[in-house]
């Protein structure tokens, strides 16, 4: 038997482990796949953060009894020929007509090409035993009278909910360690592998970041304790810490989402039954991530970059390189826009608020395919995950499910007035506009030729203009 580590980089809550633990597990792999990752354009430092986060999981597996094997096998084919040679089959003697497979424990990966993967396996003969413990709800559970996946979000939810109250969810609560059995001698080469690993992807760094074992120590607690009760009035404003800063954790598997839920009960033990009330916005964010990975489950064909509503598949996108370069640069003369960018582009990390507007402006206002930002935030963001990026930059431009409709066009300006009203945000990622007027911070373009200031500033796009093309672009096209 043996355990076998992908997106779950845990002890706590993580139901492969806890299963494996039953049967006598003694040993864990990991297997790395530095040109999956590239080709799945994984950002430099989400890979350092999931590194990290294998070192403190080799301690901890140390202190459960067992052993922790970090192979580099390139690929999942590379995964698929590891497990086929020491894991299908095993059992060939001659003096034995029978052949035993291993079992092999994991949590299910929800997108396209790792289920593929596993089930290529299982036809190979594998013995492969499959764990829910990505989702609080299990995929296949929340479907609406016609045993389908809802299309829109807010029936969605009730319907999430109504499913939570009635049937719980399997929280697997482990913290202590299993003193009955010995802790292993670390393998030596398991450093030298991940540090052959960053060398290989060239990583960057992400010790901005704590560790989980920090996180679940005092930053959690301190959220549920001091924010999220405010957490509707500071979430979309990015000045503050205003949101959680969790997402980097539950997208590399090191934090459970059903964990957060019960946490989130013991604070506010009616949670689930108060929709109205302000705690309950963190709650939601939690079940657009379930909704979200429950239509990758559904539908995944989105993992091919189809557009979830087809109607918009012939849309004729512009594509101008030239100014997707700038958007990418943070020089799209909207300063709303660039300094997100530039937050991005330093820090791997963009505030959700921002993540709207610089994709609304990129599809609407610049006529770019969706998939061009979609990649871009993949190459860059520590929390990259599939199914909420896919499903935020479909809203966005309109394509998606229960999306933006095409007609409604974010205002940046208008945004950037209303979530940074002082341009502190814009201050803090843009300097040369730091002499600038409040009142004129949000689109300087006039003020700083009118004041002949030593400061460029000028916009690729009018405002009024870009809407009326989309407007046109959208609905001549579909």
């Amino acid at each position: 038997m043996i355990l076998w580590f992908r997106n779950d980089l845990r002890v706590h809550d993580n139901e492969a482990l806890e299963q494996a633990l039953n049967h006598g597990v003694s040993e864990a792999i990991y297997l790395a796949t530095p040109k999956q990752w590239l080709e799945h354009h994984q950002a430099p430092i989400q890979i350092d953060f999931i590194l990290r986060h294998l070192t403190l999981l080799e301690k901890q597996l140390n202190d459960l009894g067992v052993q922790l094997n970090i192979i580099d096998v390139q690929d999942f084919d590379g995964q698929q020929e590891f497990i086929k040679k020491h894991f299908i089959n095993a059992d060939t003697s001659a003096n034995t007509s029978i052949k035993t497979n291993t079992r092999i424990f994991a949590n299910y990966e929800v997108e396209l090409n790792e289920r593929q993967r596993d089930q290529q396996l299982i036809e190979l003969g594998c013995n492969l035993s499959l764990y829910n413990s990505d989702v609080i709800v299990p995929f296949g559970k929340v479907l609406n009278l016609n045993e389908e996946m809802y299309k829109v979000f807010t029936p969605f939810k009730k319907a999430w909910l109504k499913q939570v109250n009635r049937q719980g969810f399997n929280y697997i609560n482990r913290y202590v360690t299993d003193q009955s059995k010995p802790a292993n001698k670390t393998l030596a080469n398991n450093n030298d592998i991940i540090s052959a690993l960053a060398t290989q992807y060239g990583t960057t760094s992400s010790a901005a970041w704590p560790l989980v074992e920090q996180l679940e120590y005092s930053v959690i607690p301190e959220f549920l304790s001091d924010k999220v009760a405010e957490y509707h009035k500071f979430r979309d404003i990015p000045s503050v810490k205003g949101t959680s800063g969790f997402s980097p954790y539950l997208a590399i598997g090191a934090l459970s989402p059903r964990y957060l839920l019960v946490l989130l009960q013991q604070r506010f033990p009616d949670i689930l039954f108060s929709s109205d009330s302000p705690s309950f916005s963190w709650l939601n964010e939690l079940i657009w991530r379930e909704f979200y990975r429950h239509l990758i489950f559904h539908f995944p064909n989105l993992c091919k970059g189809e557009n979830f509503n087809n109607k918009y598949n012939n849309l004729p996108w512009q594509n101008n390189q030239v100014w997707f370069k700038a958007w990418c640069e943070g020089q799209t003369g909207y300063p709303i826009v660039d300094a997100a960018m530039k937050q991005l582009n330093a820090t791997g990390w963009m505030h959700n608020r921002l993540r709207m507007i610089v994709a609304s402006f990129l599809a609407k206002h610049l006529l770019i395919d969706w998939r061009w930002g979609e990649q871009y935030f993949r190459e860059h963001l520590i929390d990259g995950d599939f199914a909420a990026n896919n499903g935020g930059w479909q809203w966005s431009a309109g394509t998606g499910c229960d999306a933006q409709p095409y007609f409604r066009v974010f205002n940046p300006i208008t945004q950037s007035t209303r979530f940074d009203p002082n341009g502190d945000f814009i201050r803090k990622y843009i300097p040369e506009l730091e002499e600038i007027p409040d009142k004129e911070i949000h689109f300087p373009h006039k003020y700083i030729k009118q004041n002949n200031l030593n400061c460029y500033w000028s916009p690729l796009v009018e405002h009024k203009t870009a809407r009326l093309d989309a407007l046109s672009f959208y609905k001549s096209n579909i």
